[in-house]
């Protein structure tokens, strides 16, 4: 008998059972029955099933065609982390139903991923990896790529760090790869994939920031003390190897690709940018380690990349970043536009309006129903349909900068085209790996609908619009400086929920920060004067700050352990 597991009647992958004669339980596990007749391939994320009575030539004599097969019951073992209300150590509400839910997506989406990693259901290119089987680990998508990989975790690790108590599932990640860099040039694998061979150029970069995240949310210096000559390596070794001296730039190896094996050779903004964010997220964790002199060399690094940055990649006449300095290269990106302002690139030129002016860029150039693409017009030339293509991995980096260039109205505008255009589509609570040209599915059948890295909507709510971040390894130290959009127009008298203002602001939010130390609780509404009253509960042993560039308020120190009400001033 065939098990045929269907994308939209496209048959993915199948089992084969030889059907005893006595009622028996069967279970799709990898491996044949008879040496090598017989076989399931063990893949176990499917989305419809379709169960015959038929016989593969190949197996001959052990399966007919011929016969009477009678089914009592189907199950699936649910085998994804389980998220129920008491397993959630943060959560996230505000006035816009629509966000919330899509937090809570998002959450679901990072859980589905969220598995033991087994090597008989895994990413079946050269996965199977003895290191991690029996290991909690974040896949990257529940059905399609089963297998860790890094530049996911730049996403779907804050979304776990966020909601659940299940921190180990990135570290066994981040340290497995680890300890699979590369002898001879200090090159970091994306994943276990192909024997951990897998040659991707910026992931490596991913695991350093990574790192960074995982460090500052979950207080585990001795995973850093331990790994600290994995990161050196890294950035002294490998990328100096593929830098042009002569103008302080990255140059992609020969024969690597990216996150979206894009065929974009040479000095790109987008890895140079990431660069520069890893760096100074290098740097910092040297300083926490005792090693200042790494610390300095690497910020003096950054700070020479960033400026051979805008020398080479800015253009004036779009006022946005190119995505390379070539000839009949016309393409703008949104990874390296988007990059260049959270590692600070653009406020190195001492020009204020560069991000202002690049993010109104890609606003009227890659601006869709269901979100921005990851290219203008100028992306086609790399490949059909780039201009119409979402990647919500890549929005959660540009609803980042919006954020933090003050555009927070640009901001929620993107989250709700793109979060909000999967949420009307099937399956409608999980968050989709790529969309297409007019909202399809990017790759049709084949696409991932439940992956971890399209869950930055989770991230975006809770640093920003809810406004904690840590700002000391395991939150002993902390920022609260939330963003508040709301119309003139809006009141008080939709707090128990409903949709925002009438220009779509977000009239409160509240929620829960998971730390070490316990949780830390912030709430803020607006008063009848329009500012900002915000009330912490931080746990005992932290130390924080209430307001910062998002209010015209002076920053309050607040200790943890007490109940602190602070009211800001909106900065506009």
């Amino acid at each position: 008998m065939l098990i045929t597991f269907n994308e939209i009647g496209i048959s993915l992958s199948s089992g084969q059972v030889a059907v005893k004669n006595d009622p028996y339980v069967w279970e799709d596990i990898w491996g044949c029955e008879y040496d090598d007749q017989v076989c399931s391939d063990g893949l176990h994320g499917f989305r419809y099933t379709r169960i015959s009575l038929d016989a593969l030539s190949e197996d001959a004599p052990f399966t007919s065609s011929d016969g009477q097969v009678r089914i009592k019951s189907v199950s699936l073992r649910w085998s994804g982390y389980l998220g129920t209300p008491d397993t959630f150590t943060g959560w996230f509400e505000c006035s816009d139903t629509d966000l919330t839910q899509w937090w809570y997506d998002g959450v679901y989406t990072a859980d589905m991923g969220t598995d033991v990693f087994r090597a008989n259901d895994t990413e079946p290119r050269g996965a199977r990896s003895g290191s991690l089987v029996g290991k909690l680990v974040l896949h990257d998508g529940a059905k399609r790529d089963r297998d860790p990989y890094m530049g996911d975790l730049a996403v779907a690790g804050l979304t776990s760090y966020l909601s659940h108590n299940v921190s180990e599932a990135s570290f066994n990640v981040l340290e497995d790869l680890a300890k699979h860099q590369r002898a001879s040039d200090g090159w970091i694998p994306p994943a276990s994939i192909n024997g951990y061979t897998l040659p991707l150029f910026d992931y490596p970069l991913y695991w350093v920031t990574c790192t960074w995240d995982y460090v500052f949310y979950t207080g585990n210096m001795s995973y850093l003390n331990a790994h600290y000559g994995v990161m050196a390596r890294v950035l002294d070794t490998y990328y100096p190897a593929h830098t042009d001296t002569s103008k302080n730039l990255l140059v992609r190896q020969s024969g690597y690709g990216d996150y979206a094996f894009l065929p974009r050779d040479g000095t790109v903004a987008y890895y140079n940018a990431l660069y520069v964010l890893a760096l100074n997220k290098a740097a910092e964790l040297a300083d926490l380690s005792s090693h200042s002199a790494d610390a300095k060399r690497w910020r003096q690094r950054a700070n020479a990349t960033a400026k051979a940055f805008q020398k080479e990649f800015w253009d004036p006449s779009v006022s946005a970043y190119l995505d390379r300095k070539c000839t009949g290269c016309t393409a703008h990106a949104q990874d390296g536009n988007s990059l260049a302002i959270i590692s600070g690139i653009t406020n190195s030129s001492n020009n204020s309006t560069l991000a202002t002016s690049l993010l109104s860029y890609l606003s009227s150039s890659t601006s869709r129903a269901y979100g921005n693409a990851f290219y203008d017009l100028g992306g086609e030339s790399l490949g059909e349909g780039f201009s119409d293509r979402v990647y919500a991995f890549i929005s959660y980096f540009e609803g980042a900068a919006r954020f933090q260039s003050d555009d927070a109205e640009g901001a929620l505008d993107m989250i709700r085209r793109t979060w909000g255009w999967m949420a009307a589509q099937d399956p409608g609570v999980t968050h989709w790996e790529g969309i297409g040209t007019d909202g399809e599915k990017y790759e049709a059948q084949d696409t991932s609908l439940a992956h971890g890295w399209s869950t930055g909507v989770v991230p975006l709510l809770t640093n920003y619009v809810l406004g904690v971040t840590p700002t000391k390894p395991g939150f002993e130290g902390w920022r609260v400086d939330p963003v508040v959009i709301s119309s003139p127009s809006d009141s008080n008298d939709n707090k128990g929920g409903g949709k925002g203002g009438a220009a779509g602001g977000i009239d409160w939010a509240r929620g829960t920060v998971p730390t070490p130390k316990g949780p830390l609780a912030v709430s803020w509404d607006l008063d009848d004067e329009g500012q900002v009253v915000v009330v912490v509960n931080a746990p005992k042993g932290t130390k924080g700050v209430v307001g910062g560039k998002n209010s015209r308020s002076k920053e309050v120190q607040v200790e943890g352990g007490e109940s602190r009400t602070v009211t800001l001033v909106r900065a506009s």
